[in-house]
C-alpha cells in the first residue's frame, strides 16, 4: 500500500482520484486551496473506505504553502510514496486582448507551483538523501499539444511547460529511484472546464471532435493515474500518456 499527496484533491479530477487510491488500499492527503467543505467530504469518503486520511488547505503558488503542505502530509503520513500535482486553473482570453499579469498567473499555479511541488517531492524521496524513492504524476492537458480550446494560449503554454518539465525531472530523478509521469487529460466533465468554456458547449465540442464521442469522466481520467503510480507501470516515466478518448 502507498501514501498518496494530491493537489487540488477536493473536486473534479482530483477528487476522483483521491476516493480511487482509497478503494486501491492507500492513505490520502487531500490538498485544496479553498472550499473546505467539499475537501472534507473527500476525506470522509476515503475514512469510510477504511484508509487514513486528512485535508490540508494550501495555495500552491505560495512557496511557504508548498513546504508547509510537505511538512504536513509528511507528519500524517509518515513519508510519502506517490504526489499527483493536479492543482490548476484554466482562464479563456483571446491573444489581443491578454493582460500579462493574469498569463502570469496562470504560469504560476499551473507549472511553477507544480515545480515547487516537484522539488519537496524529490527531496523527500531522493535515494541520495535517504528516501525511498516515488512517483510523481503531474496532470498536464492534451492542450499541451493541440493548443486547445481558441483563446486558451496561456493555459495550453503552461501544460506544455508542465510536460517539459516532467520529462527533465524524469532524466534528473530517475536515477534517485523517482519516477516523473505527465497525464494529459482531454475534455472531461469538471466544474472548471464548465466554468471557463460553458458545459453544453464543451459536450457539444466534445461529441464533435473526440472519436469516442463524448468527454472523460474524472473516474476514468483517476485509473489511469492511480494505475500508473503502482508497481505494473514500474518502467513507464518522462512521456506524457494522453487520456484524451483519441483527439
Amino acid at each position: 500500500m502507498a501514501n498518496f499527496l494530491v493537489t487540488g484533491g477536493s473536486r473534479g479530477i482530483g477528487a476522483a482520484i483521491c476516493r480511487l487510491a482509497a478503494e486501491k488500499g492507500h492513505d490520502v492527503v487531500v490538498n485544496y486551496a479553498s472550499g473546505r467543505e467539499a475537501a472534507d467530504g473527500v476525506t470522509s469518503d476515503i475514512i469510510a473506505a477504511g484508509r487514513q486520511a486528512c485535508a490540508v488547505q494550501a495555495d500552491m503558488s505560495v512557496e511557504a504553502d508548498v513546504i508547509r503542505l510537505y511538512q504536513e502530509a509528511i507528519g500524517f503520513l509518515g513519508h510519502i510514496d506517490v504526489v499527483v500535482n493536479n492543482a490548476g486553473i484554466i482562464g479563456r482570453t483571446p491573444i489581443l486582448e491578454m493582460d500579462i499579469a493574469a498569463a502570469r498567473s496562470m504560469l504560476e499555479v499551473n507549472l511553477l507551483a507544480i515545480m515547487s511541488s516537484c522539488r519537496e517531492a524529490a527531496r523527500h524521496m531522493a535515494k541520495s538523501r535517504g528516501g525511498k524513492g516515488g512517483v510523481i504524476v503531474n496532470v498536464s492537458s492534451s492542450a499541451a499539444r493541440t493548443g486547445g480550446f481558441p483563446q486558451h494560449s496561456a493555459y495550453a503554454a503552461s501544460k506544455g511547460g508542465v510536460d517539459s518539465l516532467s520529462l527533465a525531472l524524469a532524466q534528473e530523478l530517475g536515477p534517485e529511484g523517482v519516477r516523473v509521469v505527465p497525464v494529459r487529460p482531454g475534455i472531461s466533465k469538471t466544474d472548471m472546464l464548465a466554468a471557463s468554456f460553458g458545459f453544453d458547449q464543451a459536450m457539444t465540442n466534445a461529441r464533435s471532435t473526440i472519436p469516442l464521442g463524448r468527454a472523460a469522466d474524472p473516474s476514468e481520467i483517476a485509473a489511469v493515474i492511480v494505475w500508473l503510480a503502482g508497481p505494473e507501470a514500474s518502467f513507464m516515466t518522462g512521456l506524457p500518456i494522453d487520456v484524451s478518448g483519441g483527439k
